[in-house]
């Protein structure tokens, strides 16, 4: 469908012997923030591996905005659009936080408008602006979380990808990045949000969609699985 900005269709993934990911299918609409839950190794980041282009899949479908990206290289469908925030941050440690952000940077296709560069990114993170010349590595873990999500803004995304971003934060540096989550839906991103967390989610989300075992065991609207329950013990471990 032309407002569907991420569409996963029965991927089955392999990392060598072991089948990860069995038929998952998923919908991302435009505009849009879906959660993504699961416990540890339910498929979560596998499935986010797939969307980038860092596990190809050994069946099924990727398409970005109606254009089937899957089997392509990861520079390619970052050319199509889609940014990762990854698990970790794993920013450029020996850079300064500017030559992080510089390095990401990209125009959109398409001719459509710049809408992040350097000046929009330290207006939405004023506290790496203050750092613009601190070593990457020397930041504190908050502070990659949001030069990891700037990074991943600098190459003006229309799909975000955001896995675990509040693992191992203090919960006030989490609220922050929720709010920054809220924001970055606001300017229109199509978001996904990777989590374990399912208050967070549920708090921010539009679509839910929850793995178990490399499957889709749950799917639909967050106030409709809100409304009529759902059943987080038996797939997260939630009591």
């Amino acid at each position: 469908m032309a407002n569907d900005a991420l569409v996963l269709s029965e991927i089955d993934a392999f990392y060598g012997d072991s089948h990860v990911l069995h038929g998952v299918s998923l919908r991302l609409g435009e505009g849009r923030l879906l959660g993504l839950l699961g416990r540890n190794g339910a498929g979560k980041s596998t499935s986010m591996n797939v969307t980038v282009g860092l596990l190809p899949p050994r069946r099924g479908t990727v398409t970005v905005f109606g254009r089937t990206v899957s089997g392509r290289a990861p520079e390619v469908i970052a050319a199509h659009g889609v940014a990762l925030v990854p698990q970790g941050r794993r920013v450029f440690r020996s850079l300064t936080v500017r030559e992080n952000l510089a390095v990401a940077a990209r125009k959109p296709r398409g001719g459509l408008p710049m809408l992040w560069t350097l000046d929009t990114v330290y207006a939405l993170f004023p506290r790496i602006e203050e750092r613009h010349r601190q070593i990457a590595g020397s930041l504190s873990g908050g502070e990659q979380q949001m030069l990891a999500i700037g990074r991943a803004l600098m190459s003006n995304p229309r799909v975000l990808l955001m896995d675990e971003p509040s693992e191992g934060l203090a919960p006030q540096i989490v609220a922050e990045v929720m709010s920054t989550i809220r924001r970055l839906k606001a300017h229109g991103l199509s978001i996904v949000l990777v989590e374990q967390n399912a208050k967070l989610v549920f708090d921010v989300a539009d679509d839910i969609v929850i793995l178990n075992s490399g499957r889709v065991v749950v799917e639909g609207s967050a106030p409709e699985l809100q409304r009529h329950g759902v059943d987080l013990r038996q797939h997260l471990g939630i009591y």
